[in-house]
């Protein structure tokens, strides 16, 4: 960073239907150095609490938003610069970005899902950004495309990307055939060629993981490349207890100590996380549909489908992204692996890496597509 340099560090964005978040606490003092990728400041939004990060090198300047300050999406909440800057700059940057965001402020379109038949079922998904080599999202079990919302926008930068619900999902259709592995990638398959992708690079989380390696080996045509974040289909372990608790319960006092076996910090999960995934799981025949993806794809509470001993029959290049205190699927999962397969360890973070690591998530896909 130039001398006398400033940067903003700005309300993001998580999802489709944040407008505001809050800022819960400062990570970082004023005047301390800052790296890129450092969590500066702890934000919660009615669907999780999660920590910004540092987009610069730099000092943390200044705390523009007190704690328990409500501020928009694109809003100001820090300036990060070069020691050099006067606290005079500092504030003349502060007024000159008021100015601007109250001058230049336009209404902006949210993106909004679309559908598309496959088979006969209807699959829901979301389309951002435009050109480039595209990427498809695969969420895991129980989830659905709302699981990237840290991530979906930020890999859109330079090039289109997909987040779909996998059938017996979110908005798609509940038929699931027999639940299997092999039946998820079918459709993932048929997706593909719904929206006229010839390749594309897969992202598969937990369950998607093991989607995009099925769907990698039966259609190698479809992979451009594959990257796994805690991917299931690597052993045969998987926690049942969370499985047949996702499943079970009903309320959110039940539901809400299974999230927090997907976090390292429980404090992750928010009322309106909970209330979320309850509403999708009372959709007419989600829970018949979950019921018989769990039989067909961790019968006896093992994971059925393992493509480890197939890794090196994908010719597309291959990442693995692990948190080292997953308590879903083992991290060891990731040890032993091909020389072909590049392989990230996170030491602090547990399952669900893109939304407890989605800076570096993010950086790791955007530099691996490349």
């Amino acid at each position: 960073m130039g001398a006398g340099q400033l940067e903003q560090l700005t309300m993001p964005k998580w999802g489709l239907s944040m407008t505001h978040g809050t800022v819960v606490e400062w990570l970082i003092d004023e005047g301390a150095p800052v790296a890129v990728g450092s969590e500066v400041v702890e934000v919660e939004t009615d669907k999780i609490l999660s920590a910004v990060e540092s987009p610069v090198a730099g000092v943390l300047r200044r705390h523009v938003a007190k704690p328990g300050e409500k501020v928009a999406v694109a809003g100001l909440i820090g300036v990060i610069g070069d020691a050099e800057a006067s606290a005079g700059q500092v504030d003349d940057f502060i007024a000159q970005f008021e100015t601007r965001v109250a001058t230049e402020a336009s209404p902006v379109e949210d993106a909004v899902t679309q559908t598309v038949e496959v088979a006969g079922q209807t699959l829901r998904y979301l389309k951002r950004g435009q050109g480039g080599e595209p990427i498809v999202l695969i969420h895991g079990f129980g989830g659905d495309l709302n699981n990237w919302l840290f991530n979906h926008e930020p890999l859109a930068a330079d090039r289109t990307v997909y987040a779909l619900d996998l059938p017996g999902h979110g908005g798609s259709g509940k038929g699931v055939a027999d639940g299997s592995i092999d039946a998820l990638g079918d459709a993932v398959a048929g997706f593909l060629e719904a929206v006229e992708l010839d390749r594309a690079h897969l992202v598969g989380h937990s369950l998607g993981g093991a989607v995009a390696l099925a769907l990698a080996l039966k259609h190698p045509d479809h992979a451009r490349s594959v990257t796994l974040i805690a991917s299931a289909g690597l052993g045969t372990e998987i926690n049942r207890e969370y499985i047949d608790g996702f499943i079970a319960a009903s309320r959110r006092n039940q539901l809400k100590p299974i999230l927090q076996m997907l976090f390292a910090d429980p404090e992750s999960v928010t009322r309106q996380m909970i209330e979320d995934i309850l509403r999708l799981k009372r959709i007419d025949g989600a829970q018949q549909a979950l019921q018989a993806v769990a039989r067909g794809c961790f019968a006896d509470g093992r994971q059925t489908s393992i493509y480890r001993d197939r890794l090196d029959e994908i010719a597309a290049p291959k990442l693995v992204l692990w948190g080292a205190r997953d308590k879903i699927i083992p991290p060891t999962h990731a040890d032993g692996l091909p020389d072909s397969v590049q392989v990230e360890l996170f030491a602090d973070h547990a399952h669900m890496l893109p939304m407890e690591a989605a800076a570096a998530v993010n950086r790791l896909i955007g530099q691996f597509v490349q």
